[in-house]
């Protein structure tokens, strides 16, 4: 059973930094691009960023592009995303996905495979 747990959301300040993780379990990690999603009430949930098994891949919302980092450690079975420089627009559920191989393409990006249950940031202006 495969298994997204994502950890790091908090209440921080406009301008601040945060860190999520999502630990993945119930899969062979190393053999799939995972990917970072928000979704604020009322909205559809949107893509962040994404990567690709090996990292070679890399792509992100226009939104978060030079403030958001998405990185991977495939012997941890963990993929992250650093966020710096936060805006309260930037508050939102955020979830991690894993897709069904190891890489995606633009036009399924939304169509990750497996959810995790999400974490809550709040920017505060």
């Amino acid at each position: 059973q495969v298994q997204l747990v994502e950890s790091g959301g908090v209440v921080v300040q406009a301008g601040g930094s945060l860190r999520l993780s999502c630990a993945a379990s119930g899969l062979t990690f190393s053999y799939h691009a995972m990917g970072w999603f928000r979704q604020d009430p009322g909205k559809d949930r949107e893509f962040v960023a994404g990567i690709s098994w090996t990292g070679s891949k890399i792509s992100y919302a226009d939104s978060v592009k030079g403030r958001f980092t998405i990185s991977r450690d495939n012997a941890k079975y963990t993929v992250y995303l650093q966020m710096n420089s936060l805006k309260p627009e930037d508050t939102a559920v955020y979830y991690c996905g894993s897709y069904h191989g190891p890489t995606y393409t633009d036009s399924d990006q939304n169509k990750p495979t497996y959810w995790g249950q999400g974490t809550q940031v709040t920017v505060s202006s």
